[in-house]
């Protein structure tokens, strides 16, 4: 009898929901308005088009991209600046042509395309990042799913896969507030991730997306241990491939990307380059590197970010907090990142997103998370709380609990 008044009490509350015409969006990690405002002063002028080199920003040539481009992303990164190139808004453009690259004619060069060798397989942690999973569909290699634990992926399931089936050739990480779950690798996950070049073919890449890795929350954040350095100790430099952008710094159709990788990886990603581009936009270059300075002034300017999205994953915190101790579902807490993880019961995933969005809340298509949009357990759902003002985020989640 309990049960029943409860889900008719429900039941009123959700149809209350739907007569109310909301129109509201969680699917996409975007920064707000008022994030793409701390950037404004990008626009200011920062003296002329100059570069500290002497270049004209303004004509064709550099296809590295600017040098002081390339030392902030070195900054961010945690490598050389030898060791990056710095390109347009777009880090997906990039991994998308390092894999395109891979496969096409080879990760290291004539006698080394993926294609040419049978079968290519990928490890994914899931949940993972949806885009990521995309490139791999696109170029038809076959994904294999990996768990995500509290330090990163499973790195006795990686491993395993790796010393037993040649034709697995990559594996994607997101390192620091992985996407969706938001957890930062523990050092020991980083040295086995150093480690795995030794027990891989030399066609082996660890796509490393550190798209998150100055969006700290808190002002004492967890530290992620350097991946080039883990991989430096194990002479493996080669097998890792490291991505970032300030694309959810300042403008996240106007930013800079970084790829990272050892000099002898960066050369051959530059043939293809020399054919695709005849530069990057070094006017944008120039004017990202005199707004944020170095890596103390991203820092600085990632402290404003925080003030506006501590709010709104709080928020969420607190709102899941109805479901504590109900039996109903666990979730993530974000130290970082823009999203949060959300585990239903198995089963009932797509059930909820329906019943969201028939109430005026759009969220991420169950299944987004994995491979092939397949999650065999139907229980992952993907929240991102950091577009919407907290009034309309407060709505969504009131409708996401019911």
């Amino acid at each position: 009898d309990q049960l029943l008044a409860r889900e008719r009490e429900l039941d009123s509350t959700y149809q209350r929901f739907r007569d109310a015409d909301l129109t509201l969006d969680l699917t996409r990690g975007k920064p707000s308005p008022a994030q793409l405002a701390l950037s404004d002063g990008l626009d200011a002028d920062a003296g002329g088009y100059v570069a500290a080199d002497g270049t004209d920003t303004r004509n064709y040539g550099g296809l590295d991209g600017l040098a002081e481009a390339r030392a902030l992303g070195a900054a961010v990164l945690g490598v050389r600046p030898d060791e990056v190139i710095a390109g347009g808004n777009s880090s997906l453009t990039l991994m998308y042509l390092y894999l395109l690259n891979a496969w096409l004619y080879g990760p290291a060069g004539p006698g080394s395309a993926w294609r040419d060798g049978g079968a290519v397989r990928f490890l994914c942690p899931v949940p993972g990042y949806d885009r990521h999973f995309a490139i791999l569909e696109d170029l038809g290699i076959e994904m294999i799913n990996v768990a995500m634990t509290e330090d990163g992926p499973d790195m006795d399931e990686v491993e395993a896969c790796v010393r037993d089936d040649p034709s697995v050739k990559g594996i994607w990480c997101v390192p620091k507030y992985s996407n969706p779950g938001g957890q930062v690798y523990s050092d020991t996950t980083v040295d086995r991730l150093g480690r795995l070049g030794t027990i891989a073919g030399s066609q082996f890449r660890i796509m490393c997306d550190n798209a998150y890795a100055v969006h700290d929350l808190d002002d004492d954040p967890p530290q992620l241990a350097n991946i080039m350095d883990a991989c430096r100790r194990h002479g493996t430099e080669d097998t890792l491939v490291l991505f970032a952008s300030t694309s959810k710094v300042t403008r996240a159709g106007a930013g800079i990307s970084f790829v990272s990788s050892s000099v002898t990886n960066l050369a051959t990603l530059r043939k293809r380059r020399q054919v695709l581009t005849i530069g990057p936009d070094k006017v944008n270059q120039l004017r990202h590197v005199r707004f944020l300075r170095d890596l103390d002034g991203i820092r600085a300017h990632m402290r404003k970010h925080a003030a506006i999205l501590r709010p709104k994953f709080e928020l969420v915190l607190q709102q899941l907090s109805a479901l504590d101790g109900a039996g109903m579902g666990s979730w993530t807490s974000p130290r970082g990142g823009y999203f949060l993880s959300f585990d239903a019961l198995p089963g009932l995933a797509t059930g909820i997103v329906k019943l969201a969005a028939d109430a005026g809340v759009k969220l991420t298509p169950a299944g987004a998370t994995f491979p092939y949009r397949r999650d065999p357990d139907d229980a992952n759902i993907r929240l991102a709380p950091t577009f919407p003002e907290v009034a309309e985020l407060d709505q969504a989640m009131q409708v996401f609990v019911v």
